[in-house]
């Protein structure tokens, strides 16, 4: 099946539905869209599943529930829906429910309880930490692995990284800044590879969750068709062979971040982040391509210089023009007083106007 055609369904909720219907479409899209990081599909009994949750008929736990009864009966299933279909259903609807939950905690356990959460009763050493050393052989480098991070140095580590960026200050930055030093951050932790199995799946959810707090909403459409190109780039920003004169970069993962932050429309193509990929000319194009149903416009090019609380209040308002600031500061998490601030920045820097009024106005973005 089509990438498209299995995400077809969702894209209508994501148009035409409530604001509730339109979060847990998002929210499902990028669950069952992450599982192609270790080449799962999910089942038709899921997607069934997913849209009774999504349409209110059922809860999370009930969708979770029904799948986990579905797997423990042989009854209609289908030969075809073997133990990595079984754990690519559970996982996505366990990732959906991580998704919806206004909770997060930035620390290397929040980090380990994600992965108990997604893995427990799939992998024996759910939320445990690896205590063996790994190798992968990766297609984008021909077969060579990433040197992952020693098992003893793990928990050091994680902590050592988690601090620096505890301490890190976004303020004043402007928005390049922040996304080159944000995709940094997520390569370093992806490649601690804290875990033995379902490392990526679990620092996507948990980077998402992160990002939700600096003011983003991120659960779209680049993690449901673009997961794939999401792993090889953090493949890419953490390889390195100077013998062949190659370097670690971050060019690929920042080019998956603006187009999901910054709504960029940017072509993400796997083959140009292969060793063997030679097409200077089109590895650096940046061609714009017909966006989903979902996807965010990008915002003018002189918001390249707004901090990343100016692109968050943008970006409610990208959406719902009529936002007032009370919603807008509920959206991403500041006080209205700050988003007052924000607006005022905005609107005196001839990004942002306002129109027709208090009552009955709406804001509007300037080209």
């Amino acid at each position: 099946m089509k990438e498209k055609e299995r995400y077809s369904d969702f894209d209508e909720y994501i148009r035409q539905g409530e604001p509730q219907e339109q979060e847990r479409g998002r929210a499902w899209q990028t669950a069952i869209g992450l599982q192609e990081v270790d080449g799962l599909k999910t089942s038709p009994y899921l997607l069934e599943t997913a849209r009774r949750h999504i349409e209110g008929d059922i809860t999370i736990s009930e969708a979770k529930q029904l799948i986990d009864n579905y797997y423990k009966s042989q009854t209609g299933r289908k030969e075809t829906e073997d133990e990595r279909t079984e754990e690519a259903d559970k996982v996505s609807a366990r990732i959906t429910e991580l998704l919806q939950e206004q909770t997060f905690n930035f620390s290397p356990a929040q980090l380990t309880s994600i992965h108990r959460r997604l893995f427990e009763g799939i992998y024996k050493f759910a939320g445990r930490i690896r205590d063996y050393n790994i190798t992968k052989q990766e297609w984008v480098l021909r077969g060579e692995t990433v040197y992952y991070a020693s098992a003893d140095t793990i928990g050091e580590t994680l902590e050592y990284d988690m601090g620096q960026e505890r301490n890190y200050s976004y303020e004043g930055k402007s928005i390049d800044e922040a996304i080159s030093h944000l995709t940094r951050f997520c390569a370093n932790l992806w490649q601690i590879h804290a875990f033995g199995e379902g490392n990526t799946r679990s620092i996507a959810v948990f980077m998402i969750k992160y990002l939700k707090t600096l003011g983003f909403k991120v659960t779209n459409d680049l993690f449901a068709t673009n997961s794939w190109y999401f792993r090889n780039a953090l493949v890419r920003a953490n390889y390195s062979n100077l013998q062949e004169g190659i370097t670690e970069t971050t060019l690929f993962l920042e080019r998956f971040f603006r187009n999901m932050l910054l709504g960029e429309t940017t072509p993400l193509r796997n083959r140009e982040m292969h060793l063997d990929w030679k097409s200077e000319t089109e590895a650096l194009s940046a061609t714009n391509s017909p966006q989903s149903a979902n996807s965010a416009l990008p915002l003018p090019p002189k918001c390249r210089n707004c901090t990343l609380e100016e692109v968050a209040v943008l970006r409610v308002i990208q959406q719902d023009p009529s936002s007032t600031q009370k919603y807008i500061a509920a959206e991403i998490g500041k006080s209205e007083r700050t988003v007052k601030s924000i607006t005022i920045r905005l609107t005196e820097r001839g990004i942002l106007l306002r129109k027709n009024g208090k009552r009955n106005g709406y804001w509007e973005i300037v080209d």
